[in-house]
């Protein structure tokens, strides 16, 4: 399942957040300075939730800890021709630190299937991104990249089993949120099956930097 384009020069962390937005934090703990707003109700204290694969978690990216499995995952050559990440250890890590030293609307994630990481989640805020000016948000939208690190664990369902666990996820933790959404390439069948699969709507497509997107939308 395709996060956009990473190579147009725009992401989450181009976009500055208005006055109103940047409150009093709620810390992520040690994983995020205490002077950082904390945009997306700590995704780090979610915990497990029990899917029909198996028990699943959402853990934050530690740069030091997760780079190298994660540079494994993007030079996987499926995952590039959504992600757009293959090449050394030092572009993977401009990405995740892009979000990591970001002002926390974009929440870099290993997901833990069982134990084991086995995928690459994006958690972020759609409304402060700028898939925003591409459709017409809502206050607190969030969105949801993935991939799915190894090539076995592919094409057998996990995607949309693990898509319903995290809609679930964020609709508990983020009470404000009444959408969750996600822009996967109209090209790519099979991330769109999982995402229908998984209870999301195509809403509309959209024309993004780099591509066509199906806009979908899980509602609360």
């Amino acid at each position: 399942m395709p996060a956009p384009d990473t190579d147009d020069g725009e992401d989450t962390a181009d976009l500055h957040l208005p006055p109103d937005l940047t409150g009093a934090p709620a810390g992520y703990g040690s994983e995020r300075p205490a002077d950082r707003p904390d945009l997306l109700d700590n995704v780090g204290d979610w915990g497990p939730v029990a899917t029909p694969v198996g028990v699943f978690q959402l853990v934050p990216v530690d740069l030091a800890r997760d780079l190298s499995l994660v540079t494994t995952w993007m030079n996987d050559p499926v995952v590039d021709a959504s992600w757009r990440l293959a090449g050394p250890a030092e572009g993977t890590a401009a990405h995740l630190r892009r979000q990591l030293d970001g002002d926390g609307r974009s929440r870099p994630c290993l997901g833990v299937l069982e134990g084991l990481p086995m995928s690459y989640w994006e958690i972020y805020r759609a409304d402060l991104d700028p898939l925003a000016r591409y459709y017409p948000s809502r206050l607190h939208d969030t969105g949801v990249h993935l991939l799915i690190g190894s090539a076995e664990d592919r094409g057998r369902g996990l995607g949309s089993a693990l898509l319903r666990g995290v809609v679930g996820l964020v609709l508990r933790h983020r009470p404000r949120c009444a959408r969750v959404v996600a822009e996967p390439d109209v090209r790519n069948a099979a991330s769109l099956a999982a995402f229908r699969a998984a209870g999301f709507r195509r809403t509309a497509d959209a024309d993004l930097p780099g591509k066509r997107a199906a806009l979908m939308v899980a509602d609360r």
